[in-house]
């Protein structure tokens, strides 16, 4: 292998949109970052430019083009991947039809529950390993045909985020699969499924779905076009990635030799899934939650997810900004984040229970609800900034058992990725809620490592995909950090508390929600007299 070759891996993730430079044995020579914007609307959606979404892609390939020296020469290849779920649709002639619905959009709660209630629904998840949540392509499009019928008839493909800017890098109308497969195919066959999609009553909009294609098999070339514009070589070869998940998943440590550790990235999404070798050994949930996703190299990775888990972290944070306004002075969020261990520390743990359901969106790990939203139980006069703030990071922990329990067994070892993993006191509190040692794998850009792993596989600068592992995540592993023996059996004490005041929140939820849908409906009749 020539260590003068190198790859881009581009992720595109709900805020930023990251390129970034390694090596073929995964040493990171560099990235560039633009923020990623989105408008969140009254009737619960949220939305992204199509084509600001590729434009900025593009301009940060030029700008990491020109941040390193002789890089445009060394480059042998190209990997895309992106944020997971949402729907992007294209005309005939691969122009936006309108900005792309993201994972976080809301408004599609009456149609996922409509599909969970067809009678092939069973089949449907079966044959996925998935559960419907509002945020899936196959629950948009539903939406769709009830509320946007012109819109669905203009449309020639509905694009995931990574599928669209592939499209646009090569010009090759594609997706993946583990995003095809999880909305509309087989998870045994890793192909769609015509069972699955009349189950869902989707065969009249079937034609939209892109081929699936396989990244670690196939690459397509940059188009002329894209490379006048960054600096790259024409005919790259360019690697469709798997869901940004999966591909951090990859560049997290999930995959190894023995198969014994689990994985939780803890980012805007968190993220709780184990690998599975052989499609039969795939454990369905009775309660039909999860995902299973195709992983590169043949494997799956079944995993449960909250909707919402730095998000409540960042709810926190607009909150005490807000309180500092109000009594007249300003803090920057950085200075209270690098200022949010120490205060955690201080608190006592398991003296206040919050469940994290931030999202606008509800749950969907390990249950679905479109309607339920975060809670904190347990207040008193004595509790105070550091209690609540104690009980945020603790209530991520606790979900994250929540969703490892619903997967069976828990793994001997969890490696942890994502921004918050940084956090001492939050990687100690998750070791404690989930009795098991936890290990970071020193890599900032693990989705953008993943997808270029798969390039790099592909390509031939590895063997095989157990070869790639070793350099790119088994040199970057941290030291394990063991559970505290006395904080572990705490959380053992909070955890059927937690799971227990959850379940009896349900019917609450489901009132709240229609007072703030009667609510709403009063006031945008009262807007338009």
């Amino acid at each position: 292998m020539s260590r003068s070759e190198v790859l881009i891996g581009i992720d595109a993730g709900t805020s930023v949109i990251k390129a970034v430079a390694f090596t073929a044995d995964g040493e990171a020579l560099g990235q560039c970052s633009r923020q990623n914007h989105y408008n969140t609307l009254d009737n619960g959606g949220v939305e992204q430019g199509m084509q600001r979404t590729f434009d900025d892609t593009v301009a940060v390939l030029e700008e990491l083009i020109s941040a390193i020296p002789e890089l445009a020469e060394r480059v042998v290849g190209l990997a895309v991947t992106g944020q997971g779920d949402g729907t992007w649709l294209a005309d005939a002639r691969g122009q936006p039809l309108h900005d792309g619905w993201l994972w976080l959009d809301g408004r599609s709660g009456a149609e996922a529950a409509y599909l969970e209630q067809l009678p092939g629904y069973d089949e449907v998840y079966a044959r996925t390993g998935t559960g419907v949540n509002v945020c899936q392509m196959r629950t948009h499009l539903t939406w769709m045909k009830r509320h946007a019928k012109d819109l669905l008839k203009s449309s020639a493909t509905a694009f995931h985020c990574k599928d669209w800017l592939y499209f646009g890098l090569t010009g090759e109308r594609a997706t993946d699969p583990s995003e095809g497969v999880l909305g509309f195919g087989s998870y045994q066959t890793r192909d769609y499924d015509d069972v699955v999609i009349d189950a869902l009553e989707l065969a009249d909009v079937r034609e939209l779905l892109p081929p699936i294609v396989d990244g670690m098999k196939t690459s397509a070339p940059l188009i002329e076009s894209i490379a006048a514009r960054t600096g790259l070589p024409a005919g790259l070869p360019v690697t469709l990635g798997y869901v940004d998940v999966i591909c951090s998943a990859l560049g997290g440590g999930l995959y190894s030799g023995d198969g014994v550790p689990g994985l939780s990235i803890v980012g805007s999404t968190g993220m709780h899934m184990r690998l599975v070798r052989q499609a039969s050994d795939v454990v369905l949930n009775a309660e039909r939650t999860g995902y299973t996703l195709c992983f590169p190299g043949d494997s799956h990775a079944q995993m449960q997810s909250n909707m919402a888990a730095t998000l409540n972290i960042d709810w926190l944070l607009d909150t005490i900004i807000d309180a500092n306004r109000f009594a007249g002075f300003d803090t920057s969020r950085t200075e209270l984040l690098a200022r949010l261990d120490a205060l955690v520390a201080t608190a006592e743990p398991g003296r206040l229970l919050y469940h994290p359901y931030a999202s606008r969106a509800g749950e969907r790990g390990p249950f679905i609800d479109p309607t339920a939203r975060a809670s904190l139980i347990g207040l008193d006069g004595s509790s105070g900034l550091a209690e609540v703030s104690r009980a945020v990071f603790e209530g991520l922990a606790l979900a994250a058992r929540d969703c490892f329990d619903a997967m069976g067994e828990r793994p001997a070892e969890v490696r942890l990725s994502g921004g918050a993993a940084r956090s001492p006191v939050l990687r100690s509190i998750i070791a404690a809620a989930l009795g098991r040692p936890v290990r970071v794998v020193e890599r900032d850009e693990a989705g953008a490592a993943g997808a270029c792993m798969m390039a790099a596989t592909a390509l031939g600068l590895h063997e095989s995909l157990d070869t790639c592992v070793e350099e790119w995540v088994d040199a970057y592993l941290g030291e394990a950090q063991p559970p505290d023996p006395e904080l572990a059996g705490q959380f053992d004490t909070l955890m059927p508390i937690y799971r227990q005041a959850r379940q009896s929140l349900g019917p609450v939820w489901e009132t709240l929600a229609a007072v703030r849908h009667e609510a709403d409906g009063q006031h945008l009749s009262e807007s338009s007299r």
